[in-house]
């Protein structure tokens, strides 16, 4: 975990490696989308290390709690949004 980025900054997933296929993991900001209790939530800009290679997703405990928080409403939303939906 000692490995440095361009920016000369270290990240938590620098070194780290994907356990399912073995690429490596880097930070970036991603979307969460999740149903609870039959309405839609978007969680956006959550830090995550993502495989390079597979795309597996991987979280912190702090941004997994986070997470949680706001999904039950314990962190306020900053918006909300129309989805439309289709049927295939």
């Amino acid at each position: 975990m000692t490995m440095k980025t361009e920016r000369n900054k270290t990240t938590f997933w620098d070194g780290e490696t994907c356990e399912y296929c073995g690429g490596a993991i880097v930070e970036k900001r991603v979307t969460i989308h999740r149903q609870i209790k039959g309405e839609y939530v978007l969680i956006e800009d959550v830090p995550a290390g993502v495989c390079t290679e597979c795309g597996t997703r991987y979280y912190t405990a702090n941004v997994l709690k986070t997470v949680e928080a706001s999904i039950h409403g314990r962190v306020p939303a900053v918006r909300e949004v129309k989805v439309p939906v289709y049927a295939f």
